[in-house]
Formats: C-alpha cells, structure tokens, sequence
C-alpha cells in the first residue's frame, strides 16, 4: 500500500529543508553570513526556488540555523541529565556546547552584531536552552559538586569564553585542556578530584572529536592518532588554505 501523495509530498518537503538546513550551517561556518542562498541550494543539491519556500530571506534561514543548533542542544541537556550524575552531567553538557560551537564564529558575529531581523523562534529556543541550563546547574550545585555562588549566567559566560579560547589555540589538544581548567573553576573547593582533571565520559570534548574543516562529528578511533577530517574533500580543503592559491612566475 502507497502513501498518499500529500503524505509524500510531506516528506519530501521536509527531507528539503532538513537538506537546506545543514547546507546553511556549512556555508555560514566556512563562508561567513555573506554567502548567497544560490551557493546554499547548490550544496544541498536542490533548485533556489526550495530554498526560497522554506526560508524567504536569508536572515530567515540564519535563524533557523541557530534555532536548530540550540535546540539540539537542549536534547543534548536531555541526554546527559539521562545518562549520568548531576555533576558529571552538567560538566559534560558544558564541554558539549563549547565542542559544537566549534567553528561558528562567523554565524555567532552576525547574531550579536544584527538586531533587525525577526527573531521570535531564536528567543523561544534561547529560552529552553536558558532553563536546560538552569536545571543541570541547580542539580549539580544541590549534589555538592559545583560552587553554590554561580549563577547560570555566569556559566553562560564562562562558556562563550571557553569557546573562544579553544578557538585561538592552534593545538587541539592543548585547547580541550585550558577549556577543562577554565570549567574546573566552577567545581566546589571540596569536590575537586585528584588532579584536578575531569572524568573522561560519552560526549565531551576528547570523546566526540569533529572534522576540523567543517564540523562534521567523527568517530572515535580505538587506536593510531586521531581523525582531523571527516573524508577527502576536508582534507583537500584543508590543504589548499593551508598552502595558498597557486601562484605563477
């Protein structure tokens, strides 16, 4: 038995729009706010007129673009909050958000620097990830784990800083390390662990590694050094910036 045509023609637009929407982030991380929807519906491999159905200007689509980031970062809080102790929970959650911020700074420049478009889903979604954060924070703090004289905006600070620092340090692994000794700032004097280091859990910065040129997640590899890039394309792209445009003499 076949789906009605209406079913399909569903699924389809959604299939478009989840396809356009990765496409966006991609272009917006790699090329700046400036990029054109034609360039954005090429890469998701779909005509312009798509693009133009789904998100009729571009400040729309950006929108959406970080509508769709907070929001999995909300199921993120979720998952963790599921999967662990508070304490563990809230830390991971934290090295989360600064790993998947990872490569948008041109996207976040334009939100902070734009005040005219319209914005009603990204305030709704700010205020799910606003209360996530919230309930990981107080939970951690009443386990004994996290300084009681923190509040989530100072977190939410500390994290924006957090992204920022493992942006400028060249070496990956020596980023994830000054990112974990700025989050250790936030642990209760009695609950630091020997060391002073984090529990490695799913999830975090070490654990969920992601392609240096375009932020695709990788697979953790059990043994060798770890992946940079998540295929060939990557590794090329990387390569080329690294050398430069070919000059002639």
């Amino acid at each position: 038995m076949t789906a009605p045509p209406h079913d399909v023609g569903r699924a389809d637009a959604r299939r478009n729009r989840t396809k356009v929407l990765a496409a966006a982030s991609r272009a917006f991380d790699e090329h700046g706010p400036d990029v054109s929807l034609g360039v954005i519906a090429r890469q998701a491999g779909v005509g312009a007129g798509t693009v133009y159905r789904h998100f009729p200007s571009k400040e729309i689509l950006l929108e959406a673009v970080f509508v769709q980031h907070i929001d999995d970062l909300v199921d993120a809080a979720r998952r963790w909050t599921a999967r662990t102790d508070p304490v563990a929970a809230f830390f991971g959650f934290l090295l989360e958000v600064v790993d998947t911020s990872h490569g948008r700074k041109h996207a976040c420049d334009a939100l902070t620097t734009e005040t005219s478009w319209p914005r009603p889903s990204l305030a709704a979604s700010a205020r799910r990830f606003r209360q996530a954060l919230d309930e990981l924070l107080r939970a951690a703090q009443q386990f004994g784990g996290v300084r009681t004289d923190v509040s989530a905006d100072d977190v939410a600070a500390l994290t924006v800083g957090c992204a920022t620092i493992r942006g400028a340090h060249r070496d990956r692994n020596g980023g994830t390390r000054m990112v974990r000794l700025a989050l250790e700032s936030l642990r209760s004097p009695g609950s630091v662990t020997e060391g002073r280091v984090f529990r490695d859990v799913p999830g975090t910065l070490h654990a969920a590694p992601r392609c240096e040129q375009c932020g695709a997640r990788l697979d953790a590899r059990p043994t060798g050094r770890p992946a940079r890039y998540c295929g060939a394309t990557c590794r090329q792209r990387a390569r080329r910036r690294r050398i430069g445009p070919a000059t002639t003499s």
